[in-house]
């Protein structure tokens, strides 16, 4: 019996199309998702004459709808003025709840309720290859997206303390200065890594802090600064 192959181009330029089509709208279900809850973070000095000096800039991303935001220590380290911009052009001055120089991580909070927020995941269940998405403001530019690969798991980092800091997610998604705090998602639109560092003069060497170590974090910093 002859099977009737209809007259369309090359199946496998049709899978290939499908299999792009697919990655996009993955990848921009993620972005509609979870980049109304990132934020952009300024942070600065006080002078005497209540003029604020801009020290540096950075990312977060809230995890509760009632202002509660995770970052990098080394963003928010040493400040004592912090300034919150979500991605619809509201800002705020934001509190330090407490920060954890050895796992380069930190809760601020803003006053206010019935943020969007970003559910987080469980980075124990990463695979090498996996697909993963960061959003941040790299050198300034806000809501900057990009996207990449799992490149290996379990690295260990040494922190600005000097401590080794455990089972970090190495990637080949490109951050710059300004992602520190933003957060690495994967396709299904939850948080599974706070992107915290890169090798300068490397191409596609990125690193994030797992939202497993967060999870362990959090609770600490909450309750005790």
């Amino acid at each position: 019996m002859k099977i009737a192959v209809p007259p369309s181009s090359d199946p496998r330029e049709t899978s290939d199309l499908e299999l792009l089509d697919s990655y996009s709208r993955a990848v921009t279900r993620v972005v509609d998702t979870v980049g109304p809850a990132v934020a952009s973070i300024m942070v600065g000095s006080s002078n005497r004459g209540s003029k604020t000096d801009l020290a540096g800039a950075g990312s977060g991303v809230m995890f509760t709808p009632d202002g509660y935001l995770l970052t990098n220590s080394h963003v928010v380290h040493n400040t004592n003025r912090l300034e919150v911009t979500m991605t619809d052009g509201r800002h705020w001055g934001a509190t330090m709840i407490g920060e954890d120089p050895s796992t380069d991580l930190a809760v601020l909070r803003i006053d206010g309720a019935g943020f969007p927020y970003a559910s987080l995941g469980d980075s124990r269940a990463l695979r090498v290859g996996q697909l993963v998405i960061a959003i941040g403001n790299p050198l300034g530019f806000q809501s900057t997206v990009s996207t990449g690969v799992v490149s290996a798991l379990g690295r260990s980092l040494r922190g600005e303390g000097g401590r080794l800091i455990e089972d970090v997610i190495q990637t080949d998604v490109a951050l710059n200065p300004g992602n520190s705090g933003g957060p690495l998602v994967d396709s299904r639109g939850s948080v599974i890594g706070i992107n915290t560092a890169i090798i300068r003069m490397a191409q596609g060497i990125s690193f994030s802090i797992p939202i497993s170590t967060a999870k362990w974090v959090i609770p600490q910093l909450l309750t005790h600064g």
